[in-house]
């Protein structure tokens, strides 16, 4: 069993048990949230489509912990000009783990 479901404004192909980092949720570590907005859902051998959602299917997660993704260097340069500069960043991330999908 597996659904597509939108989380933090992206979409991620889940099943139950799977460990995924979304972006950065409001929620505090072992909260437990509740998804709704499932795009597709399959269930032994039966899928369902959702236009633009199923109704009744819910996708439930809980929090892991909030972590920072990997640096990314952004660096700017203007040639002949000297004018060079450098920046980086790093993501928040949330890390959830898939419960249950029920619907």
């Amino acid at each position: 069993m597996f659904a597509i479901v939108s989380i933090a404004g992206q979409q991620f192909k889940v099943e139950e048990g799977q460990e995924i980092f979304v972006h950065r949720l409001a929620a505090q570590e072992g909260d437990a949230r509740s998804f709704d907005t499932v795009h597709l859902i399959e269930h032994e051998g039966n899928v369902r489509i959702g236009a633009p959602y199923v109704s009744g299917v819910s996708v439930n997660v809980s929090v892991l912990g909030h972590v920072k993704g990997d640096k990314v260097i952004v660096f700017h340069k203007k040639r002949r000009k000297g004018h060079r500069k450098k920046n980086g960043h790093r993501q928040q991330f949330t890390k959830i783990q898939i419960e249950s999908i029920k619907g």
